[in-house]
């Protein structure tokens, strides 16, 4: 019986999503994980998984129980580094959580230089917009922009990211400039989000006003409200990172200036069992150094 062992097989099974792709991650039988996770919930008695021949549910408990493996098993992992000598030189993998355009524009030129630095370090990759359980989805570390939930997670400041509302000079020539948030009733707006209505948060001279816009195409990714922009649909409210580009190149053009808000913050967040880790560590400050000013 080894229990750590027995830990880390019932952590795979979770992060891969079934018997057969983490006997595949680990090099092993399906069989082997099925009849040790069985022998596990023996060994305490209670039932981790409710196995079905179509899924994988993890029950109450399981979910406990996954939470408080990967506690222990983060804290064994430090110790042995320490022990080894291995403390100060960063070492292991990271479980990354990241949106989608700001990966594509920003990560996908720097996890070069980062695996140059840090050579003893992996990074696994997951491109969302969602918001993740870390906990539950065993993430190490997840990049999130715009104001956080209160939770236990600890959050780190990466950067600022600016947002401009944007139409094409072709749009603006057919429909005129608006000169004020409430000019936008008049007009063809491309919200960002899902449902029938979304709220665009403006401020000017320390007040601020929220106006309530609606359009015939909304989506939940930059690149398609930013395309659909640049093609004359409307006017939309992006970050500035994702249009960049079209505005220098004149396919945009910016407009509402004078009534921005602050910027959002780009953070970094991960649970206090991760905040010993030095390569979540070194990671956070890897990317604080390299975009700090650059959003």
């Amino acid at each position: 019986m080894n229990p750590f062992e027995d830990m880390r097989l019932f952590t795979q099974v979770l992060e891969s999503g079934s018997f057969t792709a983490a006997a595949e991650h680990l090099g092993v039988s399906k069989q082997l994980i099925s009849r040790r996770v069985m022998q596990l919930e023996e060994r305490l008695g209670v039932r981790l998984l409710n196995r079905s021949t179509r899924r994988l549910d993890v029950t109450p408990l399981g979910h406990a129980y996954h939470e408080a493996a990967l506690r222990l098993l983060n804290e064994v992992e430090q110790v042995e580094q320490s022990i080894a000598g291995e403390h100060g030189q960063a070492r292991g993998t990271v479980r990354l959580s990241a949106p989608l355009s700001f990966a594509v524009e920003h990560l996908s030129r720097l996890f070069p230089l980062f695996m140059q630095r840090y050579p003893e370090v992996s990074v696994e990759v997951d491109l969302s917009d969602r918001s993740v359980d870390l906990l539950a989805e065993g993430f190490d570390m997840a990049l999130r922009i715009g104001e956080l939930e209160d939770s236990s997670l600890i959050a780190r400041s990466i950067a600022q990211v600016e947002r401009v509302w944007v139409c094409s000079p072709e749009y603006l020539a057919a429909h005129g400039e608006p000169d004020n948030p409430a000019a936008l009733a008049g007009h063809h707006c491309l919200p960002y989000g899902h449902g029938r209505t979304s709220q665009w948060r403006f401020e000017r001279d320390g007040k601020a006003q929220v106006i309530h816009v609606s359009g015939r195409l909304r989506a939940n990714n930059g690149e398609v409200l930013r395309d659909a922009a640049v093609a004359g649909l409307g006017i939309t409210y992006l970050p500035l990172f994702i249009v960049r580009d079209a505005l220098a190149e004149g396919r945009l053009a910016r407009v509402l200036d004078p009534w921005r808000p602050p910027p959002l913050a780009l953070s970094a967040l991960y649970p206090q069992h991760r905040q010993g880790s030095r390569a979540v560590q070194v990671l956070v400050d890897f990317l604080r150094e390299q975009l700090r000013g650059a959003l």
